[in-house]
């Protein structure tokens, strides 16, 4: 039997060795790489051209989306899974701009992301909007009004990065960068990062 060639990315050493074993355990499957933060996992993939990447969504520097993006611009043949905590809608929708075949949930069952490999393997497309039209009226929404600086910040989170590291790339204090993103917040009403994605993409600022 030919096994599928899996790499898994998340900077959680613990829970890869988790998913190694239960991957490991599959007759038809097999690990050949893993890698903690995003530019390992493209040089990784690079190096052994895997059948299916599973990418953890937030990693320090590279975030996952900017992953995601870079090994199916580099890689297109190796399928791409997003394994994540985040489970609103609005992130699958960035993943599945980024190039991701299916987004799933961390604390879903064992079964359900064994299988959701085995169908992205075979060339399927999986996740509630996988076939979603684009909302009627066409167009990004008209933008509030966002400063230059603070149409960045929302920009970079609604790509999964931290505080942290918006302040490295904006070279900002990881102050400033929450004094942005309340002012975001108390601006638009908006208080979680889902709510902040989902603006983003109408805006524009992330593909769908």
């Amino acid at each position: 039997m030919k096994q599928i060639r899996l790499l898994l990315a998340d900077d959680h050493a613990i829970l890869r060795a988790g998913l190694r074993m239960l991957l490991e355990a599959q007759p038809d499957m097999t690990v050949v790489a893993e890698a903690s933060d995003g530019e390992e996992a493209v040089q990784r993939a690079h190096a052994c051209h895997p059948d299916v990447a599973v990418i953890d969504l937030t990693m320090p520097g590279l975030s996952g989306v900017e992953t995601l993006q870079r090994l199916h611009r580099e890689l297109p043949a190796t399928r791409l899974l997003v394994l994540t905590m985040h489970d609103d809608p609005g992130y699958a929708r960035v993943t599945r701009a980024a190039g991701a075949a299916a987004h799933v949930i961390k604390d879903s069952e064992s079964a359900e992301l064994l299988a959701a490999i085995r169908a992205v393997h075979r060339g399927r497309t999986l996740g509630p909007d996988a076939g979603e039209a684009p909302p009627a009226g066409g167009g990004p929404r008209r933008a509030p009004s966002l400063s230059p600086r603070e149409r960045q910040v929302l920009e970079l989170l609604a790509h999964g990065h931290t505080n942290r590291e918006i302040a490295s790339r904006l070279a900002l204090s990881v102050k400033t960068v929450e004094t942005h993103r309340a002012r975001l917040s108390d601006k638009l009403g908006l208080h979680t990062r889902a709510d902040l994605v989902r603006l983003a993409l109408d805006l524009g600022l992330v593909k769908r």
